[in-house]
């Protein structure tokens, strides 16, 4: 396998150092990896030669990480990944001047490519990118919450963003015969939908989230993420979460009865129940794309914080009393079951599978 050059700050020119090392601090720090792992699972459908899959996992994690560092401005967060977040270090300009040089480094490795459609693809992705973003923000900052299919469509934009950037540039060097056989344009929508709406829930839930981004962070934020806004368009009458969140509390205690209304309200159990369905969806689509068993471990390891959150109520009668353990997240490297799996469905792949029309498998 070639090795990731993903750009590092280990750069000979000096300035160059000193501009990008905010950009430099995020990305030493461990992160779950997701975006590489979905990348590889996709050409096991694709099969591009490797040295043009390089260069796209590197410009998709240039880009995912750059993009962290603005999100954390907006979101005016305290952690990231369990350590201060880059503007508390480097200042807020620097980080912003940081993420911006990224963005067009990456473009640059994306023109290495030599496809003439490489630069539309990136500037359409990165717009889609920026419009749900900005939508979000637009809502947390005038206190609107959206519907459910104003949200989603968001998350499409938002999240599907660099999802989508990676799948179209690997396609544009997939083998003819590959080339037009596959659309993933309802597989993509749907992972950005359950990626994003777990991490709602994670948020407001999980002890190792807490730990690495800080206590129900989207509520100190304000931020419509899925439960909340279910919560609030749901009880209309209940003007207690939106009073919540209008004070950007960084209150545990008010956090911890904000999330018990959510619990009383049934919005925790509506996301759990939404993720379970966009997971069976997924599922399905994987099917009528011809199989994918290291994609759908993928899954089943996302999935596995709803199933431990399941015990745990069931042993302890009260989900603040949990104890989230290790795997609840992806983790960080490719474990020996995603490992062995990878490699099997490489063997099963070396001939293109044309899709099937299957009616699905479902792993709950």
């Amino acid at each position: 396998m070639m090795e990731s050059k993903e750009l590092s700050t280990a750069d000979p020119d000096q300035e160059n150092k000193i501009l990008l090392e905010p950009y430099e601090y995020i990305r030493t720090i461990p992160g779950k990896q997701i975006r590489p792992k979905l990348i590889k699972a996709f050409n096991l459908w694709l099969h591009i030669p490797e040295d043009k899959l390089l260069v796209i996992g590197d410009l998709v994690e240039m880009l995912h990480n750059a993009s962290l560092l603005i999100d954390d401005i907006q979101d005016s967060s305290k952690l990231r990944r369990g350590s201060p977040v880059a503007h508390s270090i480097y200042g807020v300009p620097l980080t912003i001047n940081a993420a911006n040089y990224v963005y067009f480094l990456a473009m640059q490795k994306a023109l290495t490519l030599k496809h003439p459609d490489v630069t539309q693809i990136f500037v359409d992705q990165m717009l889609e990118l920026h419009h749900g973003q900005g939508m979000e923000i637009w809502w947390r900052d005038n206190f609107v919450s959206p519907s459910e299919d104003e949200y989603r469509q968001m998350v499409m934009r938002k999240c599907g963003g660099l999802f989508n950037l990676g799948v179209r540039l690997m396609q544009l060097f997939a083998p003819i015969e590959i080339r037009n056989t596959y659309n993933f344009d309802r597989l993509c929508q749907l992972l950005s939908l359950l990626f994003q709406i777990r991490d709602d829930y994670c948020n407001l839930i999980s002890e190792e989230y807490a730990s690495n981004k800080s206590y129900c962070e989207d509520l100190t934020e304000g931020k419509f993420s899925f439960p909340i806004l279910h919560a609030v368009n749901t009880r209309e009458t209940d003007t207690r979460i939106i009073h919540i969140l209008k004070q950007r509390t960084q209150d545990v205690e008010l956090k911890r009865y904000c999330v018990q209304l959510l619990h009383d309200f049934g919005s925790i159990e509506y996301t759990q129940k939404t993720c379970d369905e966009l997971s069976k969806q997924v599922y399905d689509e994987i099917d009528i794309l011809g199989g994918n068993n290291y994609l759908e471990k993928i899954i089943q390891n996302l999935m596995e914080v709803f199933r431990i959150d399941d015990r745990d109520e069931e042993e302890n009668g009260n989900i603040e009393g949990s104890e989230e353990v290790d795997n609840t997240f992806v983790t960080d490297q490719i474990d020996d079951d995603e490992q062995t799996s990878y490699e099997e469905n490489n063997r099963n792949y070396k001939k293109m599978t044309p899709p099937s029309n299957t009616n699905g498998r479902y792993h709950t």
